[in-house]
């Protein structure tokens, strides 16, 4: 049960002495250092740890991605771990410019197992943490901050002397003061600046203190004073890779590691799509694109996201939500009505200007650069309106409807899908769309016209055959086009019809083209639609008044005498 005043159990964060604070006039100009740590991270949190055969996977993803640093395990906990490091080491599978990064524990036993699984690599990483916060210094380990200060200063000295005896391995040392974030902040510094001692680090030859938010405690803002704090204070700066290692137990760790890279972090450890112990590791897949979006090229290449999604969901065996950023199945996806009417609108005038800076409504990235297309972008269902019955009628059948045609038929697709109570898929809108306009060729139906004109005369005269339930009648009619003799026509017999609104256009290409026509007509002071498709756009306009005409008999049964089959004869 929640407790009334949560005060009493819970303590608040202590905010970061930091009055003249830099980091929030600072902008991300350029990406970080990006760490994957996928393999070892985000592999020991999940139910069933990957197998050599998707670690061999992932890995290759991982570097066809553009990671250049690579957690790929845990050597010295895991004889899987230990066995992958071997096999990529063995088969030479790291390419050039590539760094394999293991994690261990300090204890000497342990970092002499990870440097018998690191034997002949080219490029690696050690990376050895200790806990520094004062609940683990007391409760979990019993021990004072001297002697917490020399488990790191040992397992450091022990590294850096393992390191000096296999110099055919281009190494990087790294140092972590876990749960940094629950630490005190002098006493971060002061460890580190022991280990830093300890290593020797240079401008040339720096080593990587890693500042993780092992568990979230406080809001983005505090991690990003506590790095700010941490970069003014610490000893040898210019000889350190600052690295930040988010986790989102409070939902912002992707604020976070953006906030810490603007505080002066160099380097970000993290996940695709964010998988890791509890709520998980930082989003290296969101921290990229947001990148992306504000200009700024990640050097990481998401340009086909879905594979990279569905990879990572077979190695991972866990589902990446539709809703994630940038890669989920509906996040380019709009339901509202308002929303699909404006990226409708935002998509017209993106064909008009192609290369103009990206601004269509409710997208913040051309789903084209992920490797999504626009067929998704817009669904329908009963809390859509006309733009999103419109825009994909548009893109997936070339049908351009009139915006009043739009009114009249999103309610018809409205009542489907309040109706059914479902999604209305593309070709459910087609199928109601030719069911209340195109399919309406009875009891009226135009069978065949000719056409023929006067000399040095605008005027054109009209022979068209109309049937009516098996019954044909040969009507007349002279006008200044072929659509207004058709009406001429009809009037001639009896069948009274006003031109209101009239479109058209082509539909597809070359020898496959149609012609559509839609007619807004008056009949018996009603408004009607009709609308016409066919190889002619005459046949097609007139298809067009011969739909609205039935459609206005099927609508109002007792029709005046003079829209009857009777008057047509």
């Amino acid at each position: 049960m929640m407790l009334p005043d949560p005060s009493v159990k819970y303590r608040p964060f202590v905010a970061v002495d930091l009055p003249d604070r830099q980091w929030p006039n600072q902008r991300l100009t350029q990406p970080p250092i990006w760490c994957s740590v996928d393999m070892r991270d985000g592999n020991q949190a999940l139910i069933d740890p990957m197998d050599l055969e998707r670690k061999r996977r992932f890995f290759e993803m991982l570097v066809k991605i553009g990671f250049k640093e690579i957690e790929v395990g845990f050597p010295s906990a895991s004889q899987i771990d230990f066995d992958y490091v071997r096999e990529l080491i063995d088969n030479d599978l790291v390419p050039d410019g590539v760094s394999i990064q293991v994690l261990t524990q300090a204890r000497p036993h342990l970092i002499e197992r990870t440097f018998e699984a690191l034997k002949g690599a080219k490029k690696a990483i050690v990376h050895v943490y200790n806990a520094t916060d004062p609940v683990f210094r007391r409760v979990v380990f019993n021990v004072d901050k001297p002697q917490c200060i020399k488990i790191a200063t040992d397992a450091t000295a022990l590294i850096k002397q393992r390191m000096a005896e296999c110099p055919e391995t281009d190494w990087t040392f790294q140092y972590s003061p876990e749960l940094f974030t629950s630490t005190e902040l002098e006493f971060a510094v002061e460890i580190v600046d022991a280990v830093a001692a300890t290593y020797g680090p240079t401008s040339d030859k720096p080593m990587i203190v890693n500042l993780p938010a092992t568990v979230e405690i406080a809001t983005p803002n505090h991690y990003a004073d506590q790095i700010e704090w941490f970069c003014r204070h610490v000893a040898k700066r210019d000889s350190l890779i600052v690295s930040v290692h988010p986790h989102n137990d409070r939902g912002t760790g992707v604020a976070a590691a953006e906030l810490a890279v603007m505080a002066g972090a160099d380097r970000v450890e993290g996940t695709l799509f964010g998988n890791g112990e509890r709520t998980g590791n930082v989003d290296i897949v969101t921290l990229a694109m947001n990148l992306y979006t504000q200009g700024v090229h990640p050097q990481l290449d998401f340009s086909n996201i879905t594979p990279i999604m569905r990879e990572v969901e077979h190695c991972n065996q866990l589902p990446v939500h539709p809703r994630h950023p940038y890669v989920g199945d509906l996040v380019f996806t709009a339901f509202s009505g308002s929303h699909q009417d404006a990226i409708k609108k935002g998509m017209a005038e993106r064909r008009q200007h192609p290369d103009a800076m990206w601004e269509v409504p409710y997208l913040p990235i051309d789903p084209l650069d992920v490797g999504r297309s626009y067929e998704a972008v817009i669904r329908v269902n009963s809390q859509s309106g006309k733009g999103g019955v419109a825009y994909l009628l548009e893109e997936e059948h070339g049908i351009e409807l009139p915006r009043r045609l739009s009114i009249e038929f999103s309610q018809v697709v409205q009542e489907v899908a309040e109706r059914t109570g479902k999604e209305i898929t593309s070709q459910m809108i087609y199928q109601a769309f030719a069911d209340e306009y195109l399919d309406n060729t009875s009891p009226y139906a135009l069978v065949n016209h000719r056409l023929s004109s006067e000399p040095d005369s605008p005027r054109v005269h009209l022979e068209a055959v109309i049937e009516e339930r098996g019954s044909r009648e040969t009507i007349h009619g002279t006008a200044n086009g072929p659509l207004a003799a058709f009406i001429k026509a009809l009037g001639a017999h009896g069948v009274s019809i006003e031109i209101i609104d009239y479109h058209e256009h082509s539909r597809g290409q070359g020898a496959e083209a149609e012609a559509i026509a839609y007619v807004e007509v008056r009949i018996d002071d009603k408004a009607v639609f009709g609308v016409g498709i066919d190889e002619s756009i005459t046949s097609a306009s007139m298809k067009a008044v011969m739909g609205a005409l039935n459609r206005h008999l099927a609508t109002h049964k007792e029709a005046a005498p003079n829209v009857t089959a009777e008057t047509l004869k």
